[in-house]
C-alpha cells in the first residue's frame, strides 16, 4: 500500500503559533502555580486565613465564607496577593488567560494572510472572553 499524505490536514502557521504561546503559557502558569503554593505551604508568606483556621470555612457556601472572612467578591482578591493564599490566585488567572493571548496573537497573522473573517472571529473571541472575565455582566469575573 502506497503512502499517501494528506497536506490538508497539516496544521496552519497560525494553529502553531497558537499551540506554541499555549505550550510557552501553561508552562509557565504551571510553574509558577508550583512555586506560589510551595511559598503558601512553607510560610514564607504568611496566609490572610491562618492554616489552622481554614478547616472552619469548608463547610461554608461562597457568599457565607465571603462574609465571614470579609472579602469582596470578583476582583478584590488583587489587592490581597501579599497573602500566600491569594498569591496562588495570579497562576490561576495566568492559566485562565492564556487563551486570550494566543487569539489575539494570531490575529495580525490571519490579518496578514488575508483570512479577514478568521481574524475578526479571533478579535470577537479576545473581546468576548475579557468581558466574561471583568466581571462586567454580573458573573463576579469568574
Amino acid at each position: 500500500m502506497a503512502d499517501h499524505r494528506d497536506d490538508s490536514l497539516q496544521a496552519g502557521p497560525e494553529q502553531v503559533l497558537y499551540a506554541y504561546i499555549l505550550e510557552k503559557g501553561m508552562y509557565f502558569g504551571l510553574l509558577f502555580l508550583i512555586l506560589t503554593f510551595l511559598l503558601y505551604v512553607l510560610g514564607v508568606i504568611s496566609p490572610y486565613i491562618p492554616k489552622a483556621d481554614i478547616s472552619r470555612y469548608w463547610s461554608l457556601n461562597v457568599s457565607d465564607y465571603l462574609h465571614t472572612a470579609k472579602i469582596e467578591a470578583g476582583w478584590a482578591w488583587l489587592s490581597m496577593v501579599g497573602y500566600g493564599d491569594f498569591l496562588n490566585f495570579v497562576p490561576i488567572v495566568i492559566l485562565a488567560g492564556i487563551t486570550i493571548i494566543c487569539f489575539a496573537a494570531i490575529v495580525p497573522l490571519l490579518w496578514k494572510e488575508k483570512d479577514r473573517v478568521y481574524a475578526c472571529l479571533a478579535v470577537l473571541e479576545v473581546l468576548i472572553l475579557v468581558l466574561a472575565a471583568s466581571g462586567i455582566l454580573g458573573s463576579g469575573g469568574h
